[in-house]
Parts: structure tokens; C-alpha cells; sequence
């Protein structure tokens, strides 16, 4: 349905150019849900308006369902107005002088051809179904909550039934209760509306919440995509295990190998630990270890002959709720560890650490 190759934006600058887009390319399937995420910056809504038509790219190509949109070489340029799409932005842009069913019947008003009174009011009244306002359609846009706007807003964006749904940060403005709550309705709704989905966010947890695929950005380039759970498990690189998630992050020098099995010898006297190893680390080389903090198991008494075993002082426990987070220090290394409220140690504690060694990732330090 989407189809991004070779992007290229940059803008000028006192000293030449700035590069917001170096190279990025990528196609999402039709019904797909496929999150742009990565920090400020990087060129996750710089790409989202270049597919919009808001910006145009100095290099690359774009095509929404085939059809050629942006294409700087042959001077293709198809106006936002013309591209089959929906756009809900980070600003719901909900015009105050009108009610919810005006607000969201006006990009049918002002299209050509018009549609027929009969048409639009009753895609006006299919697209507030869908977000569940139906009985708020004639409620004026001032008295509405943050989450309201938000639903008038997609809304909006439905009315035209665009081939392409694009979403910039819409969550952000709301509460933190009330950004999870529409989190699951937003899924709910585009899922029943059956609409690919292209959706940018900083946010870690909506990424991995609402996506089919994720896309992680750092500079202007695309540093991986895949599934959201095969992206978590397996980071490409740090930067890529430190933005999706909490990381523990361990080095050490490999002393042993065999059938690609290898014993790490951690730094600063903090133990040993059996991994495999990938492709391209060997004998001698050093080796950076990144381990979730869900993937370690933390005892009070030491286990039995367990392999992947390290000792150290229980330092902090930060309280959230259901969970705690607690930080233990091993020689110079803290490890996060992740733990049921009720299991935390206390501070000054000495523990012990299993390290899940299937759920580590070894790169080349």
C-alpha cells in the first residue's frame, strides 16, 4: 500500500545543508500497522510529511497503493489534497467555531467534486460510529475532553475512507491514564476500519503496543525494523537495545570456544558467564553482553551449581506499583532487575543473579 525508496530531505543551512532524511526506504502491506519511532530529531516526522505532501523530498520515490506520488528526479509531485490519505497530527487542529458532526463533515465540504448532502451525513455519522461519538455529533468542539478531540480528530481523518492512515504523536497531548486507555481504542478502531496505518511516536510503549512493525530512526536512517517482539529480543546494536527498553550492558573478554559456545570473562572481576556467540566474535576478542532486566533471576540464597551465576549488594529498589526496579551492584557494574513488588530485597541486601544466557545478546565490543 506504501512504498518508500531511497528518501532523501535535507534543508539549507548558513553552513550548506542539514540532513533530516539520509537514505530511508521501507513498504508497508495493506491493513498493516507500522510505527516510525526513535528520538527527536531523528526524522520520523520529516518522513511522515514527506509521505503526507506537506514536505518535499530531494531524493527518493513514493507510491500509495502504485501510484507515484513524489518523485524529485521526474518532478512528480502530487499535492496532499490529491494523495488518498488521512492525517491526524500531534495538535488535533479541531476548529472551535464548529460542532463535532461540522468538524468532521469538512474535508467532504470542501472536496471536489462535493458529494451529495445525503452522502456526506452519512459518512459523517459511519466515521463517529466507528470512534464511538456518534451521540456527541452535534456537541460544540469547545466542550469537549482531551480524548474527545482526539476521537473527532481520526474521525476527520476516516471520513474520506483514505487508503492510507497517518498518525503524528496523536496520544501525546493527553494524560498518562488517559493516553493507555485510547491507546487500546485507537487499536481497536483501525483495526475495524481496516486501514493501513503508518504511525510516528517517541513513545517506547505505543510502538511496541500497536504495531504490526516497528521501524527504529537514529539520524535519518532506518537502523532496524521487524516485529515488535523480534526487535526487543534481538537488537541490532546498542543504541537499538538502549531506546526499546531497559538494557543491562556487560563486557568482557572471550576465553573459551567450543560449538559456539563461549565463556566470557567479565570485566572488573565480575565473573564468568557461558553465551554463544555470534558469527565474527572469537577467542580473545572483547564482547559487550546486553540482557533485559525481566531475563534475570535474582535469589536471596545462592542456587545450587547454577551456571551464569554473579553476586552482588542490593543498592536501590525504585517502587512502580506492581513491579519494582531494583538495582544491584556487581564489583563496578549495576544490573537493573525487574521484580514483583512483593520479592524485592532490601537495601544493603547481598543477592545472587541468574542470567538467562539464551535471552542475552552478544555483540563485538
Amino acid at each position: 500500500m506504501l512504498k518508500v525508496s531511497g528518501l532523501v530531505k535535507y534543508f539549507p543551512t548558513p553552513d550548506g545543508v542539514a540532513h533530516a532524511i539520509r537514505g530511508v526506504d521501507f513498504e508497508i502491506g495493506e491493513g498493516e500497522f507500522y510505527t516510525l519511532i526513535g528520538p527527536s530529531g531523528c526524522g520520523k516526522t520529516t518522513t511522515l510529511r514527506c509521505i503526507a505532501g506537506l514536505e518535499r523530498p530531494n531524493e527518493g520515490e513514493i507510491s500509495i497503493d502504485g501510484t507515484v506520488v513524489e518523485k524529485p528526479e521526474d518532478d512528480v509531485h502530487s499535492p496532499a489534497h490529491k494523495r488518498d490519505i488521512g492525517m491526524v497530527f500531534q495538535s488535533y487542529a479541531i476548529w472551535p467555531h464548529l460542532n463535532v458532526f461540522q468538524n468532521v463533515a469538512y474535508p467532504l465540504q470542501v472536496n471536489k467534486p462535493r458529494p451529495p448532502k445525503s452522502e456526506i451525513e452519512e459518512r459523517v455519522k459511519e466515521s463517529l460510529q466507528l470512534v464511538d461519538m456518534a451521540e456527541l455529533s452535534s456537541r460544540s468542539a469547545t466542550k469537549l475532553s482531551g480524548g474527545q478531540q482526539q476521537r473527532v480528530a481520526l474521525a476527520r481523518a476516516l471520513v474520506r475512507r483514505p487508503k492510507l492512515l497517518l498518525l503524528d504523536e496523536p496520544l501525546s497531548n493527553l494524560d498518562a491514564q488517559l493516553r493507555e486507555q485510547m491507546r487500546f481504542e485507537l487499536e481497536d478502531m483501525v483495526s475495524r476500519a481496516g486501514l493501513t496505518t503508518l504511525y510516528v511516536t517517541h513513545d517506547q510503549s505505543e510502538a511496541l503496543a500497536l504495531s504490526n512493525r516497528i521501524a527504529l530512526m537514529s539520524e535519518g536512517l532506518i537502523v532496524q525494523d521487524g516485529p515488535p517482539r523480534e526487535v526487543y529480543a534481538a537488537p541490532r546494536n546498542e543504541f537499538v537495545a538502549s531506546f526499546l527498553g531497559a538494557a543491562n550492558f556487560l563486557t568482557g573478554e572471550v576465553e573459551q570456544v567450543k560449538n559456539g559456545i563461549g565463556l566470557v570473562r567479565l570485566d572488573s572481576q565480575a565473573g564468568m558467564l557461558e553465551l554463544s556467540l555470534p558469527s565474527g566474535i572469537g577467542l580473545g576478542d572483547r564482547a559487550k553482553i546486553v540482557i533485559r532486566p525481566e531475563d534475570i533471576d535474582l535469589h536471596k540464597d545462592p542456587p545450587d551449581k547454577a551456571a551464569n551465576l554473579v553476586g552482588g549488594e542490593m543498592t536501590r529498589v525504585v517502587f512502580e506499583g506492581a513491579q519494582s526496579e531494583c538495582f544491584i551492584k556487581v564489583h563496578e557494574h549495576e544490573l537493573r532487575v525487574r521484580l514483583h513488588q512483593a520479592d524485592a530485597p532490601k537495601v544493603g541486601e547481598q543477592v545472587w543473579l541468574k542470567i538467562n544466557s539464551e535471552r542475552c545478546v552478544v555483540f563485538a565490543s
